[in-house]
């Protein structure tokens, strides 16, 4: 059918991984002829990518689908995402919605269409999480300068809190020589950096044969990318060579985001974490001795069920101690079906609240010091293609955040500059001379 002039709309929650898919995902509906547009404009079709990690983030994707609804009544409402395949019922009800796909289906919306007529219901394209076994290749692309790309999807590890096993399947990857194509072909198109995303990436391998240290030598040799960044990649897999090939190679970033969650081993085995402390500490001890410049991000979880007073006492004071350049903190989240909820000792709302605005402050103080540990260096810094006409940001090697005065000249280049202070209005930007 063709769709020429017909307008459509893709909001994305959650994580980068959903950013890349939502980019491929918007790449077929161009290929049939429709028009994107914002996610605030009156469209012909909303598409949105949903989160589950968190009740919270429930909540924001119902409120997101209730607004692509009242913005156009008529128009074909598409759910996919986690939320989608964990919760497909819950969110074929919301008044409005006409097609909700699961995990296997997500990239195949336009075969669902159907003239964009309206449902008399949501119509739901879903499977059991025990058969989600296709690898749909995603990375993005737009008006950044830099893509998200997908090396990896679903994960085996079954945490006890965590339901993405359930929402994205077992761990799968493709094959090494597509991914360097991949990158090859963004770098083709302008893009300057790639961060490599997944589930849990370091995990990748499981269909191939492969391991994910292979992979970063191989992407180390795409000479069409500037940069390289590892998202989120768990401390048991992030092993010794790794962080010694990073310290030795040309292209990525010394960047790392490690998942902590809990800073006492008792939590971390009530978590079903496959590490203790002291591997987490080795890793970060290891990456500051051949990368004293790296930045280190780390996410934690406060008020798990079973995490006592005087455990999250301990557990702080672990965290306080590492060398570390920011924490990502969230409060305990209670998700059906994940076997975290037969523990006991569950922490009151209140009390998780107050954990996590005691470890921000924390993250705060850490960011401050990591940032002023940097003032009056020169780093390497890509600035990104930028909306306003009096200023232009980008970031360091070591993802420090870097704003100026606009100059068509900087636009998706690499400059070296002579960092000069922290930005007084709070966002910790740096400021360049």
């Amino acid at each position: 059918m063709n769709y020429n002039g017909k307008k459509v709309a893709f909001t994305t929650l959650g994580c980068k991984l959903n950013f890349s898919e939502t980019s491929t995902i918007a790449r077929s509906f161009e290929e049939m002829g429709f028009n994107r547009t914002g996610f605030r404009d009156k469209a012909d079709v909303y598409v949105i990518n949903t989160c589950s990690v968190t009740d919270t983030a429930d909540k924001k994707s119902r409120a997101i689908i209730r607004q692509a609804v009242r913005q156009n009544p008529a128009a074909f409402i598409v759910v996919v995402g986690c939320y989608a395949q964990l919760k497909p019922d819950e969110v074929a009800s919301i008044e409005g919605v006409d097609l909700v796909l699961g995990a296997n289906d997500k990239f195949n919306i336009t075969k669902y269409l159907d003239g964009l007529e309206k449902h008399k219901g949501g119509e739901v394209h879903n499977c059991s999480f025990t058969r989600i076994n296709k690898f749909d290749h995603a990375y993005s692309y737009g008006d950044r300068t830099r893509s998200f790309l997908k090396v990896q999807d679903g994960c085996n590890y079954f945490c006890t809190y965590c339901t993405i096993p359930m929402a994205r399947g077992k761990s799968r990857n493709p094959s090494i020589a597509s991914l360097v194509e991949e990158a090859t072909r963004a770098g083709k198109q302008g893009i300057r950096e790639i961060i490599l995303t997944g589930v849990n990436i370091g995990d990748f391998g499981q269909s191939t044969g492969e391991t994910f240290y292979d992979l970063v030598q191989a992407l180390d040799e795409v000479e069409s990318i500037d940069r390289i960044r590892i998202s989120s990649i768990e401390p048991n897999l992030l092993n010794d060579d790794i962080i010694e090939f990073v310290a030795r190679s040309k292209r990525i970033a010394p960047h790392f985001h490690i998942p902590l969650q809990a800073g006492t081993n008792d939590v971390l085995q009530l978590m079903g974490r496959k590490y203790n402390r002291e591997l987490f500490a080795h890793r970060v001890e290891k990456i500051k001795e051949l990368l004293p410049h790296a930045f280190i991000g780390v996410d934690v979880i406060a008020g798990m069920n079973g995490e006592s007073d005087e455990l999250f006492e301990e557990s702080y004071r672990f965290i306080e101690s590492l060398d570390i350049s920011q924490l990502h903190v969230f409060p305990y989240s209670e998700r059906s079906k994940t076997s975290a909820l037969k523990i006991e000792g569950v922490v009151p709302m209140s009390e998780r609240k107050r954990r996590v605005e005691k470890l921000k402050e924390l993250s705060d103080q850490k960011l401050k010091n990591f940032y002023r540990k940097h003032d009056g260096q020169n780093h390497r810094v890509l600035f990104e293609k930028s909306r306003s006409k009096t200023r232009i940001t980008g970031w360091t090697e070591n993802y420090i955040k870097v704003e100026t005065d606009f100059h068509d000249d900087l636009v998706n280049q690499i400059r070296e500059v002579k960092l000069s202070g922290i930005n007084p209005t709070g966002n910790m930007a740096v400021l360049v001379d």
